[in-house]
């Protein structure tokens, strides 16, 4: 009898660690491809799922973790707003596009039934006249991060399996918010920091958010009834950070952040600091990066239309999630409550 087993990769991350959940919910059989000594196994603690050890860049050991299931989610990737140095670039592209490559090939030759691959809104074409579609061509001449180009390329690896026979489908995501946010995600050290009264400032924008809940039930839609080659933007909704923060404020009773920076200052603040500070600490971690504050600034919007109408998809609130998340981080010890 053929093993019913499904694998996922990148289950300690945001994303990999609410769908698993999600798949053991299902009763699913649920095997997680993790990299050896790795620092956040607390995304798994307590769960009834089989362990594997492989790093994305080994071929042979992507393999061994595929073979054998029957529909493999692909969620690891390294997430970065930097631009960073040759090495920083070398490791985007090897663990996000070579990666993908080691886990596609490994799909069609064990074999597997369907293939769903996690991918980045950062890789959809932008117009500020109307919201991102799936259809959406990116443009590479723009100030496009390394993480950005990767998630690309892995696009084009999924429609070159997919015609060489593979079922795959790339489940887009926006900036998540949820709960078993392990890292944490940047928007989870928002929270942190915002529920500690550690957030003295903010920049004004907006973006897409999606929450745990919402891109983990899109990637098993995806799953379920998405056509092989195609992708699907999941989003929850669009925010301003204004009425982001607001939702902050009234899940934590902790009052808004003193100082609205204006954009563009801070635009001008991060591109010097770029140039001189971070010039010999390209890849120092940051919470204004030049990307960051540009991708606020463009205030993007999405449409689900295709999700909807072909996956059954309908989003949940995000105030929801911003309150599953917060009350994720107080159970753990992470925020301690005012």
């Amino acid at each position: 009898m053929s093993s019913r087993k499904i694998l996922v990769t990148g289950a300690t991350g945001h994303l990999g660690a609410n769908l698993v959940r999600r798949l053991l919910a299902d009763g699913e059989d649920v095997r997680v491809m993790i990299r050896g000594c790795h620092d956040k196994q607390a995304a798994l603690d307590g769960l009834e799922v089989e362990q594997v050890e492989a790093d994305l860049v080994d071929s042979d050991a992507v393999a061994a973790a595929v073979q054998g299931c029957k529909q493999v989610y692909h969620c690891a990737a390294l997430v970065s707003t930097i631009d960073g140095d040759a090495a920083h670039k070398r490791q985007v592209y090897d663990t996000n596009v070579r990666g993908a490559i080691h886990v596609l090939d490994a799909a069609r030759r064990h074999n597997v039934e369907k293939v769903v691959v996690s991918g980045s809104l950062s890789a959809t074409g932008h117009d500020p006249a109307t919201p991102s579609h799936e259809n959406m061509p990116f443009y590479p001449f723009d100030r496009q991060l390394p993480y950005g180009f990767s998630k690309h390329l892995v696009e084009h690896e999924c429609l070159r399996a997919h015609a060489d026979g593979l079922n795959v489908v790339v489940a887009t995501s926006c900036a998540i918010i949820g709960p078993h946010d392990y890292v944490p995600s940047r928007f989870g050290r928002v929270l942190i920091d915002y529920a500690h009264r550690k957030l003295g400032a903010y920049i004004p924008g907006g973006f897409e958010f999606v929450s745990g809940r919402d891109i983990a039930e899109g990637h098993v839609l995806a799953m379920r009834n998405g056509r092989s080659g195609q992708k699907y933007i999941f989003s929850s909704a669009y925010s301003s950070v204004d009425d982001l923060l607001g939702i902050f404020r009234e899940v934590t009773g902790q009052p808004l952040p003193r100082l609205r920076l204006p954009p563009v200052i801070m635009a001008a603040v991060a591109e010097i600091t770029d140039k001189t500070w971070f010039r010999f600490f390209p890849n120092a971690p940051r919470r204004f990066t030049p990307a960051a504050v540009r991708l606020l600034s463009m205030h993007r919007r999405v449409t689900l239309d295709k999700a909807r109408q072909e996956l059954g998809y309908e989003p949940t609130a995000l105030a929801d999630a911003v309150r599953d998340a917060y009350q994720d981080f107080v159970g753990r010890g992470v925020i301690t409550p005012r």
